[in-house]
């Protein structure tokens, strides 16, 4: 189980430097899909598995596309025929679909009939307790986040319209 960890581990940073190195957007966000597929694996690893699921479904999901939504509103660069024509290559998508199919392998893996003992945690964490965490102690930091994400949002619309030269 450690060399899976340790894999999955692996896998995340091999993918966020990727992230942080591509020239294409599109691409840094698909090995970001890819590196918060492999955190969730850990979590799942580590008894953590509705951790895992909202992570997968708050981050790779909502995330995401907020993140391909802004890619597209700020439409920079070359025409939209030529940009897809270079999202569809092999060369573009070969990289994050093999880092993600080992991180696959590895959740199915962890969650089939040969992972052996499983170590559960000993009290559940419910749907409830991370929204009272959330939404009670925290309730603050949350708001205060959204609207960083808001900010963030405006401002990246704001300053790629105006090096694109529509304002």
């Amino acid at each position: 189980m450690h060399a899976l960890a340790l894999l999955a581990a692996g896998v995340s940073v091999v993918a966020a430097i990727m992230v942080i190195t591509r020239r294409v957007a599109v691409h840094a966000v698909l090995y970001l899909v890819v590196t918060l597929l492999a955190l969730a694996v850990v979590l799942v690893m580590l008894g953590a598995s509705f951790a895992a699921m909202l992570e997968i479904i708050i981050y790779a999901g909502a995330i995401m596309v907020l993140f391909v939504f802004v890619i597209m509103m700020l439409n920079l660069g070359q025409p939209d025929s030529a940009r897809e024509k270079e999202w569809l290559r092999p060369r573009a998508w070969r990289g994050p679909a093999i880092l993600a199919a080992i991180v696959c392998a590895e959740l199915l893996y962890c969650l089939g009939p040969f992972s052996g003992a499983q170590t559960r945690p000993s009290a559940a964490i419910t749907a409830h307790d991370v929204g009272l965490g959330l939404f009670g102690r925290y309730v603050l930091m949350v708001e205060l986040v959204s609207f960083l994400l808001l900010a963030g949002l405006v401002s990246a619309f704001h300053i790629g319209r105006s090096r694109a030269g529509h304002y």
